[in-house]
């Protein structure tokens, strides 16, 4: 379910002449839940996200799924109202709510004007949502189909499915193999006991975090954040997953499907979201295959033999080590050709590192797109969500500039070199006979 919102678009932007790195407050509530808290006055709305620590890697291993259904299931009735109910009251007041899950953390959104009778029904609403959930049977029989539905479908999705299967070769036992959207067998066999204990286990003060960006005042925003954890027992902080292990080999998968096409992914675990050398890879890894067209993967594989419509290379860094991949789809007969390609390119540029014209090139590029990550509310309310969550400094946009400006070639190259080895790295293709 999905409130539709109401509310005007250009409602979600500032004026991007006046834009400025926003400046940080943070509390904590007095049942334990951290709040992050930035003041916005040229627009009457508010924009404010609520993260637990209840991804998928929270999923016991005969429930994959239980993360995600617990996710979506809290909005299908809550505090005395129904699923409907909580849809309409939204609706009738031009408030958005959302939610979504990944691995690391389970997510809940609510954007609102900011009018006191407007503002007080969303957040009341939102709060039951959050402390209150019915969990009803008839809901979960209808999700779990759903899903199953989905899931299904997943199959007939060659990029689904090597996703799905990078994530596993790639991770392995570890809790981060485990996909948002859960697994057939898991899903049949969650109940409404299993979403009850998953919420009363996660979804407390302590192991959540507060973002609020809008037209507030200070005593307003701690008004409104207590509000909406007042009801969840103050509890403890998730215990922090396990490490990531370092692939000790090489090792590729290949998954016959009917199709012309090859989807390939290849990498191997990358950083954490606080790791010190995350400024450097970025940078390295604009330069290799984070820029679009111009970056050197794009150019070898698409621009000089016309491989691929796309190459690409990101690292997605994680509270722990999230994957670094590179990615592209090709025709069958030319995949060995553009497979090696990549590999080529990924080995001379960790050997080699970039150029000092790239290197200045990467930096303008990054630094002059910042002011489109931090132009609406809803935007530095996902940043301060990310700072919260992962417990980044509170200067963390105010030096983002400054990070990225003081890489050097010679740090991407170090930084590459001891965190890269093309010579492990897992492979998964997807896609028809090469031959």
């Amino acid at each position: 379910m999905l409130v539709r919102f109401s509310l005007l678009l250009c409602g979600l932007c500032f004026s991007t002449g006046a834009l400025a790195v926003p400046d940080i407050q943070h509390w904590v509530t007095k049942n334990g839940a951290r709040v992050y808290f930035v003041a916005t006055h040229e627009l009457p709305m508010v924009s404010i996200s609520l993260a637990f620590d209840a991804g998928s890697a929270r999923d016991p291993d005969d429930k994959l799924g239980l993360a995600h259904l617990a996710n979506i299931l809290m909005e299908e009735g809550a505090g005395g109202r129904s699923g409907e109910q909580i849809s309409a009251g939204m609706e009738s007041i031009g408030a958005q709510f959302h939610s979504d899950n990944g691995r690391d953390m389970s997510v809940f959104g609510l954007l609102t004007l900011t009018e006191s009778n407007v503002l007080s029904t969303a957040v009341t609403i939102f709060a039951d949502v959050l402390a209150s959930p019915h969990f009803p049977d008839a809901a979960l029989d209808r999700e779990r189909e759903r899903l199953l539905v989905a899931l299904e479908h997943e199959k007939q999705s060659p990029s689904a499915l090597v996703k799905r299967a990078f994530y596993k070769n790639l991770f392995g036992a570890h809790p981060y193999s485990n996909p948002p959207t859960g697994e057939e067998d898991g899903i049949k066999v969650i109940g409404r006991q299993d979403l009850i204990d998953f919420h009363r286990q996660y979804f407390v003060a302590a192991n959540g975090v507060v973002a609020m960006v809008g037209d507030l005042s200070r005593r307003q925003a701690e008004h409104i954040a207590q509000q909406l954890v007042a009801r969840l027992p103050a509890g403890m902080a998730a215990p922090r997953i396990s490490s990531v292990p370092p692939l000790t080999a090489a090792h590729t998968r290949v998954i016959e499907f009917p199709s012309q096409q090859s989807h390939l992914l290849m990498g191997q675990p990358g950083v954490s979201r606080g790791d010190p050398e995350y400024f450097p890879l970025y940078v390295g890894n604009h330069i290799l295959g984070g820029n679009g067209l111009i970056s050197r993967l794009a150019v070898e594989i698409r621009e000089k033999r016309g491989l691929a419509y796309s190459a690409y290379s990101y690292f997605l860094p994680m509270r722990e080590r999230g994957p670094f991949a590179i990615g592209l789809q090709t025709r069958n007969d030319q995949r060995q050709v553009a497979e090696d390609i990549a590999t080529d390119t990924l080995t001379r540029f960790v050997k080699q590192g970039p150029t000092d014209d790239e290197i200045e090139a990467a930096k303008r590029n990054i630094t002059g797109g910042f002011p489109l990550r931090i132009d609406s509310n809803k935007k530095i309310a996902d940043n301060l969500m990310q700072i919260g969550f992962y417990k980044l400094p509170l200067n963390y946009l105010h030096e983002y500039a400054a990070k990225i400006q003081a890489v050097t070639r010679e740090g991407v190259l170090d930084a590459f070199r001891r965190r890269v080895d093309p010579a492990r790295l897992v492979r998964v293709i997807v896609g028809g006979k090469s031959g």
